[in-house]
This record gives structure tokens, sequence and C-alpha cells, in this order.
């Protein structure tokens, strides 16, 4: 008599479908003016009660460019903006909450900020759809201690630099390798 083949288990289902990443691209200002107090950097009070830039999601067929100031104008209520020059992009990983056709997925959100100049007499007003609290025209010396978010930071550290308010931290050049010279023992 055979002894009956061994039982064995199912391996278990492969994931066909590997678990989707959301990729988020943004646009957004850092909002400068020139008044005859000085210089004043807008700051917007977001829903979560923290302070920060406008930003918002590129529309089809617009560059990123064209979506900071069209966002920046939107959020605070600014007019005739001019863009002066891009400062960078930073990148960011969450769990969606709020879309619900998103919710809960994984998601790296991309945000490029430009640096963008207002006309002197802009001041912007409140945006309430867009969940802005507040704008405030902060002195740009007292900038990196009023954002509330401290991916943000080396953007606002460019503008500042671009903005002549702080000076570029030289780096140190890397130290070349040079081997010791051959020491000819004493004869």
């Amino acid at each position: 008599m055979n002894a009956p083949a061994p039982i064995r288990k199912p391996n278990p289902p492969r994931n066909q479908n590997p678990p989707k990443v959301l990729v988020d691209i943004t646009a957004g200002g850092i909002v400068y003016k020139r008044t005859r107090r000085g210089m004043r950097m807008a700051f917007m009070l977001d829903g979560y009660r923290r302070w920060t830039f406008a930003k918002g999601h590129l529309e089809p067929g617009e560059n990123a460019e064209h979506c900071a100031v069209r966002e920046t104008e939107e959020e605070m209520g600014l007019h005739g903006l001019k863009l002066k020059m891009p400062l960078g992009t930073i990148d960011f990983w969450f769990r969606e909450k709020y879309r619900v056709q998103s919710k809960g997925m994984l998601t790296h959100k991309f945000v490029h900020y430009f640096l963008i100049e207002a006309p002197p007499g802009e001041w912007g007003s409140i945006e309430k759809e867009e969940g802005i609290r507040k704008i405030a025209w902060v002195d740009p010396r007292q900038s990196l201690r009023f954002s509330g978010y401290a991916d943000v930071r080396p953007v606002l550290e460019k503008a500042l630099i671009a903005l002549g308010i702080r000076r570029r931290i030289p780096t140190q050049p890397k130290p070349t390798f040079r081997p010791p010279k051959a020491v000819r023992p004493p004869s």
C-alpha cells in the first residue's frame, strides 16, 4: 500500500497589485514686499493653526510657476504679484486623511516654491473658503521663528539669502588626501 501524499498548504497569494502611492505635485510662493518701514514677508495662518505660505495643486496643462502665482493670489487675496525666482522643492510622505477617493493612501507630496514680490500697497485678504484664518506681514529677520513648518525652512532660508537678509554660509572645502612624504631613514 502506498503512503498518502503529504498535504501541501497552498502558497499565500502573491499581491498582484502592490500598494499604490499617490504622487501629489503642488506649487506655492514665499511673498515679500518693500514698504516705507522696510521689507515684509507674508505668512498665512492655515487650518492647523500654523503660519505658512500659500500653495496648491497644479491644474491640467499648468506649469509650477503659474500655479505658484495663481494659488498665492487665490489663498491670500493678493494681486499684481511678480514671480522672481525658484527657491527649490521640498517633499514629504503622509497618509491621506481628507480626500475621499484616496483616503488612507500613502502620499508622496512635492511642493515647488518660488520667491514672489507683491506691490507695496497690497495687504491681502482672508480667504475662508481656502481655510485661511489670518494673514500677517512679518519682518523677514523674524520669519524663521515665525514659520510653523520645519520642512519649509530650507526654502525660506534661500529666500532670505536672495533678498539679502541672510548671508550664505560658506561650506568648508573637503580636505584632499595627500599621502605622507616618504622619509628616508638616517644613514
